[in-house]
């Protein structure tokens, strides 16, 4: 069997044009722009319309993707979607966005691994297109944190936003480009320092709802700390897996939590912020879809080129954190 490589074919994202800004929170919880910026770097975030879903965002994420590699949905040969706030409890978002790109039998899944979903999508994708099985993979992150989040409490509602990122995963014997490495990880022991119950364990009822349970809740020191420490050596171990120095990398694409987080970790690196692409101060935490939204954003703005090398880092509930090294 020949040998394939995946590259990257094609991006795409979509944001809500809604905006949520420091100052409209401030209306809503005892914080003021001053205090978020300080502690987060986020400026404002997007979020979805009443009319407005996860799929639908995703769809119109990966149309614009598609168009980028200069494909039909038809030529698509798997679709996953990286996601902790599904369409539904089921079937999957990705079997929404199969339909809403007029598909009638390719298959679709979803992967729930919070703010490392796609880069565990990615790795997924590209164990299917290197073992030859596929050509043409759709990998989402998309993501309506919105609906989740509690409005009421100001520990959590000022990182969160809405938004989806598409990518198009494709084969080539061209073994030099494309995706180089990947790296997932999960530690379940964590689970408590970033969550949302509702589900077989925690069942809604009454007592979670007069307790608003059923939104997500967050460790916000403890959660800090974790990062700042894979931060580092997920940058480490794709330096080293890659063998690469820090001067070749073009690009650092970390998940977009916290600018504190990525600043610290950048510093403690020995790296300069602008090796690292940041746009959370107008989107926030858009979770799964942060890393594709980045991703999609430096190729368009000419911060990704041809022989770019790329480094992707991420972290998040579960606990999970992932990375990985791509050439284009």
């Amino acid at each position: 069997m020949p040998e394939y490589g995946a590259i990257i074919a094609g991006t795409g994202s979509y944001l809500p044009e809604k905006r949520l800004t420091n100052e409209d929170l401030s209306r809503l919880v005892d914080t003021n722009d001053q205090w978020i910026t300080q502690r987060t770097g986020i400026k404002e975030r997007r979020i979805a319309a009443e009319h407005e879903s996860t799929a639908s965002l995703a769809t119109a994420a990966a149309r614009r993707a598609l168009a980028d590699a200069n494909l039909n949905a038809s030529d698509l040969d798997l679709i996953i979607c990286a996601t902790i706030t599904p369409e539904m409890g089921f079937p999957s978002t990705a079997c929404f966005v199969a339909a809403g790109l007029g598909l009638n039998s390719t298959p679709a899944f979803d992967l729930a691994a919070a703010c490392s979903g796609f880069l565990y999508a990615l790795e997924t994708a590209t164990a299917f297109i290197k073992s030859g099985r596929y050509k043409n993979v759709l990998v989402m992150g998309a993501e309506t944190i919105s609906r989740i989040t509690d409005y009421k409490d100001r520990g959590s509602c000022i990182l969160f936003g809405d938004g989806a990122g598409a990518a198009i995963l494709q084969r080539s014997t061209d073994t030099k480009r494309g995706v180089l490495y990947t790296g997932i990880h999960a530690d379940g022991h964590g689970w408590e320092l970033l969550h949302l119950k509702p589900g077989s364990r925690h069942v809604m009822d009454e007592v979670m709802l007069s307790s608003r349970d059923q939104f997500t809740k967050l460790r916000g020191r403890e959660v800090y700390k974790f990062a700042v420490q894979r931060f580092e050596e997920l940058i480490t171990d794709a330096l080293r897996k890659c063998e690469l120095t820090p001067e070749s990398v073009s690009l650092i694409i970390p998940h977009q939590s916290n600018l504190r987080i990525i600043e610290y970790a950048m510093e403690k690196l020995g790296l300069p912020m602008e090796k690292a692409f940041v746009n959370l101060d107008r989107y926030g935490n858009t979770s799964a879809a942060s890393v594709p939204i980045a991703l999609d954003e430096a190729r368009r703005t000419g911060r990704i080129g041809p022989g770019s090398v790329v480094l992707f880092v991420a972290f998040g509930a579960g606990l999970t954190w992932s990375n990985a090294v791509i050439r284009f």
